[in-house]
């Protein structure tokens, strides 16, 4: 889930693409901000990681550039810790809602241009976009989803694009989906060029994994063997169609 946020973390801010430069600021070391800036620290980025519980910080110190302990609803020490001059400051406070709202509201106020913030609730959410968060995203939902589409044993993999969420719910409407799935029975053997899967299921095949092999770009001319993997890009319903869990 971490890596999705950080995907998600290019894309359009008010119409204008949003290009990060310096240091990445991480507050709140919960299971969430811990993974999100560990990814972010392993993608190469310096990481400013901060949480008011010290403990914490001290077990964590050696994962980013830097860590510090501070009260973040505090505009002084978001100043003092030279957060203000910060280009992408995410919020990752878990329960604590107050302390969560408190924090974006004054990053925002401080005029941060790209600030994410993890909602708890469909009312978190809310809140924090009355604030002007630019991105307010919900793991827990975003996640819960996910597996729903894993757990009929259909789907390998189900990843949303251009994902956007009001409330705490998924918006479906003109999105696409990648998916990871074994190829379905009904076109082993076939030659994936005459199949007509893109003709009837109206998804693509991008890319196949033989059996006992690795992931290569799917060719008008490969054959669709029965136990390999296929990466299929579409609308959600579509991509479910042609896996076989939904019917036509």
């Amino acid at each position: 889930m971490a890596e999705r946020i950080i995907h998600n973390m290019k894309s359009m801010l008010d119409g204008s693409r949003f290009e990060h430069r310096g240091e990445i600021v991480v507050i709140g070391l919960g299971r969430f901000g811990l993974a999100l800036g560990r990814e972010l620290s392993r993608l190469g980025h310096s990481v400013l990681a901060i949480d008011r519980n010290a403990d914490l910080i001290e077990l964590h110190k050696d994962d980013f550039t830097s860590v510090a302990t501070g009260d973040t609803t505090n505009e002084r020490t978001l100043k003092f810790l030279g957060v203000d001059q910060a280009k992408t400051v995410v919020v990752c406070i878990g329960n604590n809602i107050e302390a969560s709202l408190l924090t974006a509201a004054l990053l925002v106020e401080m005029g941060i241009p790209n600030v994410w913030a993890k909602a708890i609730t469909a009312e978190h959410g809310k809140i924090l976009s009355t604030l002007n968060v630019h991105h307010v995203t919900f793991p827990e939902a975003e996640m819960g989803e996910r597996v729903a589409h894993l757990v009929t044993g259909k789907l390998e993999e189900f990843v949303r694009l251009n994902t956007e969420v009001e409330a705490g719910k998924l918006r479906e409407e003109d999105e696409f989906v990648i998916s990871q799935m074994t190829v379905p029975e009904r076109f082993a053997g076939q030659i994936l060029g005459s199949a007509g899967i893109r003709a009837e299921y109206r998804v693509t095949v991008v890319c196949i994994k033989p059996e006992g092999g690795k992931f290569t770009y799917a060719e008008a001319e490969t054959v669709l063997g029965q136990n390999d993997h296929i990466v299929v890009a579409g609308h959600p319903d579509d991509v479910e169609r042609f896996a076989g869990v939904k019917h036509s």
